[in-house]
């Protein structure tokens, strides 16, 4: 319901009262190829079939989700009136390319985690109204999403823990308010800060901005008197660094890049019949 209600109103911010072109269109069936001009991964899927059932289009997938394309490839075929057809073609451009463009962005970052063990993780660091849409394309690149929002996991970053005296007493009353299965995450700065975040009873620390050092040092500690406590490394993650940051021995590595770093991808529709 959530992809159908998106896509209704992606559509209509478009379309608003009627396109102008589907007063004098004539009536009939057509075909369009979704053209590659650019390589990249396909994502998109979902949203993709929602706008065909609100437009009365077929589409034929010659590319799924996940899957790579090269330049020239048609990524898939859609089917239907001429004025549908084309009525929908920017609304369907727009969330293919959106969408394809993320999970490029993340694939190589995926690769290079490859036999670490090591999770890819994002941020909320998304555009307002498209969270659920970008974290999907995060998904289809082979990452895994972060906390949704603020609902979903208690996370203390500097802001917060700036009104906090007693960080342990905070954490027990905290755990008396929130849902019993969700996961207190502290973010800390310094190997003191997580050594403190720990002994107060976090389920998640994050390293944020720490040389590889200290990450090390804050591993070191964590499996010596913590174990159970999970690590996140965040901050200044690149392609070139961030293999270096998964050897520390962090369990998840987490980036606002692999969203609003994604470069736009290119493709078009060719109206074939």
């Amino acid at each position: 319901m959530i992809i159908q209600e998106f896509v209704k109103e992606v559509l209509l911010e478009d379309i608003g009262r009627g396109d102008l072109f589907g007063r004098v269109a004539p009536k009939v069936e057509a075909t369009a190829h979704i053209v590659a001009k650019s390589e990249g991964i396909v994502a998109g899927e979902p949203y993709l079939e929602a706008l065909a059932q609100f437009c009365n289009l077929d589409l034929f997938w010659f590319k799924r989700d996940g899957e790579s394309f090269g330049k020239g490839d048609v990524v898939l075929k859609a089917v239907g009136d001429a004025a549908d057809l084309l009525a929908a073609e920017r609304t369907l451009l727009n969330m293919l390319l959106h969408a394809s463009s993320i999970a490029t962005q993340v694939q190589p970052y995926v690769r290079e985690l490859e036999g670490t063990g090591v999770l890819l993780l994002d941020t909320r660091k998304t555009r307002p109204m498209l969270r659920n849409f970008e974290k999907y394309a995060v998904r289809v690149g082979g990452a895994v999403n972060h906390r949704m929002g603020l609902d979903d996991a208690l996370m203390l970053k500097d802001t917060h823990l700036s009104l906090i005296d007693d960080l342990k007493t905070f954490i027990k009353k905290a755990r008396l308010k929130i849902p019993f299965t969700t996961k207190i995450e502290i973010e800390c700065e310094s190997v003191e800060a997580a050594a403190r975040a720990m002994e107060a009873g976090a389920d998640i620390v994050m390293c944020d901005n720490m040389p590889l050092s200290q990450i090390e040092e804050v591993v070191l500690y964590r499996n010596e008197n913590f174990p159970g406590v999970l690590l996140e490394a965040s901050g200044n993650i690149t392609l070139e660094n961030i293999k270096e940051v998964a050897m520390t021995g962090v369990d998840a590595i987490s980036s606002g890049s692999l969203i609003h770093q994604s470069r736009w991808i290119d493709m078009s529709m060719k109206i074939v019949t």
